[in-house]
């Protein structure tokens, strides 16, 4: 080829660079509904406040131990270390995808031997010889289209979307070892409940049995409230239970083994307890902090950008290369005495008979994106959803949990009145049984709205999006 040749292709091949276009759509953030952005339905209530919610919320609790279990958790738990994993993945891609805008350079190296006859050999010739060759090659495509320069852009928002997954663990880690160690509290103190209403019972059926055996009342008086006794003992088993599964889910979270748990996790005897009414700010907040929701956005876009990838095949690709090298007899000769070779040029490669199999990827690729839409769509509705239904759950078990308070202390109160008239002979031992059991029974009942209510702070603190 001549240098006007080649001047004239490498001139038309920059003019059409110039031209060039980036191919597909550009990625613009769906809308959220109109009415999400305002205050909760739920949030009009002395319980809650309108200022935004802290990023630690669990220090709220006011635990040390607590906030040293989520500490840990945050840095040993397998689920985020899974997430984080994921994370370097998909920078070590974005690298990857980043490395199609250098030039490509390749180095070759050869040599051959070779012998011929000897009847073949002119006088005085050497019947061996060796030929070393050495070359270096350079490519670049020309990103004519925005192939890569697309793909780039999807390798970014997929990046950022693995961001958002880890964060959107370390909300659920954060929430889990909150509600684990709650659950254990909460067990614990249901056991201490249950274990002080059996003590009352007890001494109402040693009562009783002295009471019969001075003549003043039954062997079924002591039947029946030995009965109650026993059916109490048995509520005993399913909390030391549940303590023990709340405890050993606590371990895996934090990333231990059971009998590595640290004795403190367990020495809380008491339900956690907010003293403040909880922030929860908006809607627009909650849709702007939630991780999961920046997630399904992050794919969206690189579901889009995936489009431009597709829709750049329709056109020519246009790479533009050089080569460079030497032949030698030897390695010491081969730059200094032996042809120096080179070559400038160009490759156009347009598959243009197979458009059909283009446009079918296109479409699946704008039917990928259809899909991230709606899922993002589905995020937005369901961080709204389930933080309206986290708000009222709690406001209501509030309102259950002053009810059943109430209704404790009048069956205390009921109690003990029915305990003082048995001992003055004024009252029968089922008018008693039937008080103890009441009381019983409305103590298990707020000692499991105790329980409740963090639970429900829990699902709201999750809902919220905080611990990231």
């Amino acid at each position: 080829m001549s240098i006007n040749m080649k001047q004239l292709l490498l001139s038309a091949t920059a003019a059409l660079a110039l031209a060039g276009c980036t191919v597909g759509p550009n990625h613009v953030r769906p809308a959220a509904p109109q009415a999400a952005g305002g205050a909760f339905i739920g949030a009009n209530n002395p319980a809650f406040t309108l200022a935004e919610p802290a990023a630690g919320w669990w220090r709220l609790y006011r635990d040390p131990v607590l906030d040293e279990l989520v500490e840990e958790a945050l840095q040993r738990n397998t689920d985020l270390r899974v997430a984080i994993a994921n994370l370097s993945r998909a920078r070590a891609l974005l690298r990857e995808t980043r490395a199609g805008r250098l030039p490509q350079v390749g180095v070759e190296a050869g040599t051959t031997y070779s012998r011929v006859p000897e009847s073949q050999v002119p006088a005085g010739a050497d019947r061996d010889s060796w030929s070393f060759d050495a070359g270096l090659n350079v490519s670049y495509e020309v990103d004519l289209f925005g192939r890569v320069t697309r793909s780039i852009e999807a390798g970014r928002a997929d990046l950022a979307a693995e961001e958002a997954a880890r964060d959107t663990a370390r909300v659920m880690v954060a929430a889990e070892t909150t509600r684990a160690y709650a659950d254990a509290a909460a067990a614990a103190q249901r056991l201490d409940v249950a274990e002080r209403s059996l003590a009352l019972i007890e001494r109402t059926r040693d009562l009783t049995t002295r009471m019969a055996q001075a003549g003043r009342g039954s062997g079924l008086d002591v039947a029946r409230v030995t009965s109650l006794a026993e059916q109490q003992r048995a509520s005993l088993s399913p909390l030391r239970a549940e303590r023990d599964g709340a405890l050993f889910r606590l371990a895996a979270l934090t990333g231990r083994a059971p009998a590595a748990l640290s004795p403190a996790a367990g020495a809380r005897r008491t339900s956690l307890h907010l003293d403040q009414p909880i922030p929860v700010g908006d809607g627009a907040r909650l849709l702007a902090r939630r991780p999961d929701i920046r997630e399904a956005e992050r794919r969206l876009a690189a579901s889009t950008a995936r489009i431009g990838v597709a829709t750049a095949d329709l056109y020519p690709r246009i790479t533009l290369g050089g080569e460079a090298g030497a032949t030698g007899p030897s390695l010491g000769g081969l730059f200094t005495g032996g042809p120096l070779r080179w070559l400038l040029g160009s490759l156009i490669s347009w598959s243009f008979t197979d458009q059909e199999t283009v446009r079918a990827r296109i479409r699946a690729a704008e039917a990928t994106s259809e899909a991230d839409l709606a899922r993002f769509d589905g995020a937005v509705l369901n961080a709204l959803r389930e933080t309206e239904t986290a708000l009222s759950a709690y406001r209501n078990e509030i309102d259950r949990h002053s009810a059943l308070t109430a209704a404790r202390d009048a069956a205390a109160r009921a109690a003990e009145l029915e305990r003082l008239r048995l001992r003055a002979g004024r009252s029968d031992s089922l008018a008693v049984l039937d008080a103890e059991r009441t009381l019983a029974a409305t103590q298990a009942a707020v000692a499991d709205s105790d329980a409740r209510l963090v639970s429900n702070q829990i699902d709201l603190f999750r809902a919220l999006g905080g611990g990231w």
